[in-house]
């Protein structure tokens, strides 16, 4: 009587991975949002796999012949709020215990409390958190509505203005603007100029939709950044990428007049049908907000905590 070994991928950690592992593990997260409809790293976890002098944990799983199954990245940038977690197994080579490998793998590397984001709030990763111990912490939604229709014309404060973004001029009045309006916020309120600057770095970068309110002494009161996904293979898509107003300018509705004229934008400006945005559950105020203009719920994501 002969039995068939299971197949066992091996986990390695690395703290810097080679040009050609960075195109493997990207290919591997195009593959697994593709099949997960959401994208399994967000825009800081990418952002870090491109930088070569970014510090961080790789951990790689492979089939014996070499194919890569399955990475996890390891975010060691806020030790006081714990290491940040996110990870994708190769969607045609689930099921053989390769997550739970990875998970593993990272337990193992860090130490300390873990932040571990599961993108598209996937059943399979909220049974493998549930079995290790991991805690539902936060929920993200990922809101969309149609550009189709008619958007709501911006209603702009008495003396309020809209204008660009100037990149080099702006940068420092809008980091602290930025940092007012999300002061408590866990990731928005800690930007510092070279996660500005590595956005403005970026191809989808562009400054006619980087909409400023200011008032008649030229201040910043508030802000929009849309943002335009280009997917091969896949439909163009609008995001509100971030949305702040001064807490002194709160309560005179600059917040939704800055949200209607980033649409309108999308909409007119790069004619696009249909946008995004997220929001933590939690906030209720913007989402009843986000409610009242037409976006409806597309999907959720996860933190889990450990520690």
């Amino acid at each position: 009587m002969s039995s068939v070994e299971p197949t066992v991928d091996r986990v390695a950690r690395t703290d810097r991975l080679t040009p050609d592992e960075v195109t493997e593990v990207l290919a591997l997260a195009r593959l697994g949002g593709d099949a997960d409809g959401a994208d399994p790293f967000d825009e800081h976890t990418l952002l870090r796999l491109r930088d070569p002098q970014a510090a961080a944990g790789h951990l790689t799983a492979r089939a014996p012949d070499g194919t890569l199954t399955g990475y996890a990245h390891l975010d060691t940038t806020e030790p006081e709020s714990g290491v940040g977690v996110e990870l994708v197994v190769h969607p045609a080579l689930r099921r053989r215990g390769t997550g739970r490998a990875l998970v593993r793998g990272v337990l193992a590397a860090a130490s300390g409390p873990l932040r571990a984001w599961a993108h598209g709030d996937h059943p399979s990763a909220a049974a493998l958190a549930v079995d290790l111990g991991f805690t539902r912490a936060r929920v993200l939604w990922q809101l969309r509505r149609p550009l189709t229709g008619a958007v709501p014309p911006p209603r702009l404060p008495d003396g309020v203005t809209l204008r660009s973004f100037r990149p080099g001029a702006d940068d420092d009045a809008w980091l602290a603007l930025n940092a007012r309006a999300f002061a408590t916020h866990p990731e928005q309120g800690r930007w510092t100029t070279d996660d500005l600057r590595a956005r403005l770095a970026e191809p989808w970068f562009d400054p006619d939709g980087f909409l400023l309110a200011v008032d008649a002494a030229g201040r910043l009161l508030g802000f929009h950044w849309t943002k335009v996904h280009e997917r091969a293979g896949s439909a163009r898509t609008g995001e509100v990428y971030v949305v702040g107003v001064d807490p002194d300018a709160h309560g005179g509705g600059l917040g939704r007049a800055l949200t209607t004229a980033g649409l309108a934008y999308l909409r007119d400006r790069r004619g696009l049908d249909r946008v995004m945005l997220y929001v933590d559950e939690s906030n209720t105020a913007a989402v009843s907000l986000y409610e009242r203009l037409g976006f409806a719920r597309w999907c959720g994501h996860v933190n889990y905590h450990l520690g």
